[in-house]
């Protein structure tokens, strides 16, 4: 056990995980970060992750989106996963009434995945598991990286970055969440994110995005509840 949280947030020994922690260069703006305006990113030494340029810029407007070959590890990109139409979730996942119990809340946001960002998406979902939150916590975990990060583990984005905020869901060391090894480890992000949800009084009955705003406090109160149909897709076929 490394570090003591605020008050809120209990204190969480840091499992082992592979980091991937992604810094992206000169692209466009991610939208909403916690704490914070959107920022910018600034030159790296290391290059930018062509997954993680294609993924903000098609957040952002700044590219389409082109048609992408799905295969049985990517979740489908509308509608559910196999059996929607008919309202029967397939064989041992969850339905689509225990994903969004509350219904949508406005219009709805999606973008195509990568390995990368399916690789972290399970790391939620695996964390949602292990804390206890079930798939209507994972769906809200999920959501809230898609809009923090687009589920990218983010590094530090140099003097344009959001104050302190790094990895999947943009927390700050300054703000307790952990260092900033801890913080782009995805499973101790993920864990940190559920400890905290799970002390949010009502937060099975609360919106996605006030459940959400709930934990990160971001500027863009509203802005997680556009990633909730995508994140139910993401949890149904990862869970």
């Amino acid at each position: 056990m490394k570090v003591d949280f605020t008050r809120w947030l209990p204190a969480i020994a840091k499992d082992s995980h592979r980091k991937a922690a992604l810094s992206v260069l000169g692209v466009a703006a991610i939208g909403g970060l916690a704490f914070g305006p959107t920022a910018v990113a600034a030159p790296v030494t290391s290059g930018p992750h062509e997954g993680a340029v294609a993924a903000i810029d098609l957040a952002t407007g700044k590219a389409t989106a082109a048609p992408q070959k799905q295969d049985h590890d990517q979740p489908v990109e509308s509608g559910l996963t196999t059996g929607s139409a008919t309202g029967k979730p397939p064989a041992g996942k969850p339905g689509r009434d225990e994903l969004i119990p509350h219904g949508i809340e406005g219009a709805q946001s999606r973008i195509p995945l990568d390995n990368a960002q399916l690789d972290n998406a399970r790391a939620i979902v695996d964390a949602a598991k292990k804390t206890g939150v079930g798939d209507r916590g994972a769906v809200i975990g999920v959501a809230t990286s898609l809009q923090e990060s687009k589920l990218y583990n983010l590094g530090h984005l140099g003097d344009a970055n959001d104050h302190d905020s790094q990895g999947l869901f943009q927390q700050r060391p300054s703000s307790g969440w952990g260092t900033p090894d801890e913080i782009t480890d995805p499973d101790y992000a993920a864990t940190a994110f559920f400890s905290a949800l799970k002390n949010v009084g009502g937060w099975q009955d609360l919106p996605l995005t006030a459940a959400a705003q709930t934990v990160q406090v971001s500027a863009f109160p509203y802005a997680y509840a556009q990633w909730e149909e995508q994140a139910a897709d993401i949890v149904q076929q990862l869970w």
